[in-house]
């Protein structure tokens, strides 16, 4: 029997998103970046992010999200917790309580937290509070902390998000401050932009997390040389291609390199 938690802020993800996370955290639903491809419009939660109906207010979605996370505090120390499947979390309505929540996590609780966002948000900003409150550990955030960036590299498909040069470049600034840094290259619009994004992010981007358009055929053999040009040419960085990608490579991943993690990988403790 299947006893994944399931609360009303944390829960565990299934399918295809628990490649991603074993843990996540969702206040809001809907996502005003408009990205044509997401699969938030296939639920029709809007262009306007909206805090949780379980919710009364965000005190007390803090409250349930802070009695959820010390319920489950031993698995989110080891599995880490993360921000966010229905919504952008750096969006300037939703990035308040990323940084509350992220700070209860990680400052107070010692759980790793992971953020994904398509946002060259205001890094001295979010960092604000980790730093005014332990000043014993003014590295807390860069222990407990990591920062993501969807990259495509088709600013047209994602028409209210930052440019994706602008991603890149918060993601370069957090990396030379002693962040560990990620990217998801998902989904891969097309093999030639995914591999851009990567070659210009090679030695300030930890891990990259690759997948394909949700529904999309890519040819097979195409495909497959790709993969293999991939873990050959990103050596400085660990690389996790989803389950659907080596399915239609044909690929096994027990025949990946070194370079080539499972979704179990620690990001903090590597």
């Amino acid at each position: 029997m299947d006893k994944r938690f399931n609360g009303k802020a944390i829960y565990q993800p299934q399918g295809a998103a628990e490649e991603y996370a074993k843990y996540a955290c969702n206040f809001f639903k809907g996502c005003s970046n408009s990205c044509s491809y997401c699969f938030n419009k296939r639920w029709n939660w809007g262009n306007v992010p909206k805090l949780k109906a379980c919710f009364k207010d965000e005190e007390h979605a803090l409250e349930v999200f802070e009695k959820e996370l010390k319920a489950n505090l031993p698995e989110l120390q080891k599995h880490g917790l993360f921000f966010s499947f229905a919504t952008d979390p750096m969006l300037p309505e939703t990035q308040y309580m990323t940084t509350a929540a992220s700070y209860i996590a990680a400052a107070e609780n010692k759980v790793p937290v992971k953020i994904l966002t398509k946002m060259a948000f205001d890094i001295d900003h979010f960092l604000a509070p980790f730093r005014l409150a332990d000043l014993e550990d003014d590295d807390i955030e860069r222990k407990h902390v990591a920062f993501g960036f969807t990259l495509t590299g088709y600013d047209e498909l994602e028409p209210f998000a930052s440019p994706n040069a602008e991603r890149i470049e918060a993601m370069r600034r957090l990396h030379e401050a002693g962040f560990k840094t990620w990217a998801s290259i998902e989904p891969v619009i097309d093999l030639k932009s995914s591999w851009q994004m990567i070659k210009v992010t090679r030695g300030f981007c930890d891990l990259y997390k690759i997948g394909l358009e949700s529904g999309k055929k890519y040819d097979k053999m195409t495909l497959y040389y790709w993969v293999k040009e991939m873990y050959r040419r990103i050596t400085s960085s660990k690389i996790y291609f989803k389950d659907s990608l080596l399915a239609q490579a044909g690929i096994s991943r027990s025949e990946l390199p070194d370079n080539c993690v499972s979704r179990d990988y620690d990001l903090f403790n590597s």
